[in-house]
């Protein structure tokens, strides 16, 4: 199973990126997998619900399933956020896990930039950003294409992606 990261500033368009990566990826046969770090309060489950009840009374987990999908939620209940490494365990083996955040974990990351977002590239300041993914020229040694040309950002990523065991050497170097 291979990791690769996508890193930007919020409005870059690291969401609607991975979304038409996703079929792309399909189509050459690999299974994809994404993990998504969320900034703020945030819920799976729609107030007033079964499993919106089960864990608002107490569950430490609730499973919900039915005949198309199976989600679990886990709540932390005070313990601290679990690191990539341990969100990686939990995941069926795939051939590709795309990571969107988690910028402070090591694993290797594309950036991706837009100029209109305004903001500025994060690659000088961050050592796991190892390409990147843009709209517009960049002065860099690193490797960029452009974000509309989905079959070179694939590429890029295929190319980058490490294996879950090099991410989690890497990620105890680091703690």
């Amino acid at each position: 199973m291979k990791v690769i990261g996508l890193a930007g500033w919020s409005g870059a368009g690291k969401t609607t990126l991975l979304t038409r990566l996703i079929p792309h990826f399909k189509a050459e046969g690999l299974r994809v997998s994404v993990i998504k770090h969320a900034h703020h309060h945030f819920d799976v489950d729609v107030p007033g619900k079964d499993s919106w009840r089960h864990r608002e009374a107490g569950a430490a987990e609730v499973l919900v399933s039915s005949e198309r999908r199976w989600a679990l939620m886990h709540e932390l209940r005070g313990a601290g956020e679990p690191r990539l490494p341990e969100l990686l365990e939990k995941l069926a083996t795939v051939d590709l896990v795309v990571v969107e955040g988690f910028k402070r974990e090591p694993h290797r990351k594309i950036e991706v930039h837009r100029a209109a977002n305004g903001k500025p590239l994060l690659f000088p300041d961050d050592p796991g950003i190892v390409g990147i993914a843009t709209d517009t020229p960049v002065e860099t040694r690193l490797p960029t294409v452009h974000l509309d040309d989905i079959s070179a950002v694939a590429a890029l990523l295929l190319r980058a992606a490490m294996t879950v065991e090099e991410v989690v050497a890497k990620s105890k170097v680091t703690r």
